[in-house]
């Protein structure tokens, strides 16, 4: 028991520094374009934070678990393989804490696959390290930042011409609103819906005996949020022209959809990041039941989802200002326009990597999509010493803690030979 309560404790402290380091590409643009306020920014991503780690979570959680180090490599010595998802747990953490204090935002996909690896290759060498899919997950990271850039780029770019430079951006905005909830809309719904559809026509069909083809029943779901979304975008627009100019009512209903898109990149990245602080511990659970590695993989208890999402909620609450305001203030000026369209890129891009299974960085998501954004107003907004401190503290992520997991395991492997002689 004590055991268990030992790697769980781990576990949540991962979880806490997840949160407390990732809070930033949840929020920190809604924050700092003044869409919110940072104790509303917590409560909304606290929210959708569990909600996406207890309901999507699994996919990215099997990729880690199954993916990176070959388990049935361990399979006469299974506890070596428990001694080092521990060493795992233990580096991912150390190291989003040093990063959290001073305020970089690292990538905790980088940290879990480098420490993943770098027990792997120390318990059992090069072999133990499935390369093809570590290459595979590095490219993802690569491309991550590309594409959200791309994609927030076209965004404000649609936005800037269509709406902002306009000549009644009030009138232009307000043509454009159903487009903008129908994207809204699209990016959480084609994406997410799959999964979601077949609990609640079961549902429905169970207590109600409505019987509604899937296909239907989804976009009937979409529609009716896209078309409440418009109509209730019409009705806030036009009581703020009597205060405010036409750029400030503008700016502040897109303040609206940068709170929806702000709420659907928390709702990815619980999604796609409990698996980098559950994954090792799904794997010592299983072992420590079985006495034995699955030979299928393990499964994914809904508690170990649940301590994860509990423990990214608290650290994101309690620690999570510092990384916030290096993301959401000091890469580029942020208007709700501009943040608008950096966490609806993000989304995009996270939301399709957790459907596929690649645990992508939501930091590398989001800092693109700002980049991208600052890019197409004009190189000279973007701040590049912080952006040069980022850079930097991604490329030492994977390095480090590839060097932290090969020496905590050894650290622990060396001390509990000690102890059992």
């Amino acid at each position: 028991m004590i055991y268990l309560i030992f790697v769980c404790g781990l576990a949540f402290y991962l979880a806490w520094n997840l949160g407390a380091n990732d809070v930033a590409n949840a929020m920190g643009t809604s924050v700092g374009s003044k869409a919110i306020t940072l104790g509303q920014a917590l409560a909304i991503a606290g929210i959708l934070e569990f909600v996406g780690a207890v309901g999507f979570g699994r996919q990215v959680v099997n990729t880690l678990t199954q993916g990176v180090v070959d388990t049935q490599a361990f399979v006469n010595n299974p506890q070596t393989l428990s001694l080092g998802m521990i060493a795992a747990l233990m580096a991912c953490g150390l190291w989003l804490q040093i990063a959290t204090w001073q305020g970089w935002p690292v990538a905790s996909s980088h940290a879990t696959v480098g420490a993943l690896a770098g027990f792997g290759v120390m318990a059992l060498g090069t072999s133990a390290v499935r390369w093809s899919v570590l290459g595979w997950i590095s490219l993802s990271w690569l491309l991550t930042p590309v594409v959200s850039g791309a994609i927030a780029a076209l965004f404000y770019r649609i936005i800037d011409q269509g709406i902002l430079r306009q000549s009644y951006p009030v009138d232009s905005l307000t043509e454009w609103i159903p487009w903008l909830s129908v994207s809204l809309v699209s990016v959480f719904g084609l994406i997410v819906l799959p999964q979601m559809i077949h609990p609640l026509q079961g549902f429905l069909q169970n207590h109600w005996q409505w019987r509604f083809p899937e296909q239907d029943l989804a976009i009937a779901l979409a529609g009716s949020a896209a078309l409440a979304l418009t109509i209730w975008s019409w009705q806030q627009l036009h009581p703020a022209l009597f205060s405010l100019s036409d750029q400030a009512a503008v700016e502040k209903q897109l303040a609206t959809f940068q709170v929806c898109s702000a709420c659907f990149v928390a709702f990815a990245h619980g999604s796609n990041d409990v698996g980098n602080a559950v994954a090792p511990l799904v794997v010592i659970i299983a072992i420590y039941t079985t006495q034995s590695i699955p030979l299928s993989g393990a499964s994914v208890p809904l508690w170990i989802l649940a301590l994860g999402g509990v423990g990214i909620v608290a650290g994101l609450a309690i620690s999570g200002k510092r990384v916030m305001v290096t993301v959401g203030e000091n890469i580029i000026p942020l208007q709700p326009s501009s943040g608008f369209c950096a966490e609806l890129a993000a989304a995009t891009t996270i939301l399709l990597a957790s459907r596929w299974g690649l645990p992508v960085s939501t930091t590398h998501a989001l800092v693109g999509g700002v980049v991208g954004v600052g890019l197409t107003q004009g190189a000279k907004s973007i701040q590049l010493n912080t952006l040069r401190q980022i850079g930097g503290a991604w490329l030492v992520t994977l390095p480090v803690s590839v060097g932290l997991g090969a020496f905590l395991f050894s650290s622990l492997q060396f001390l509990t030979s000690r102890l059992m002689h």
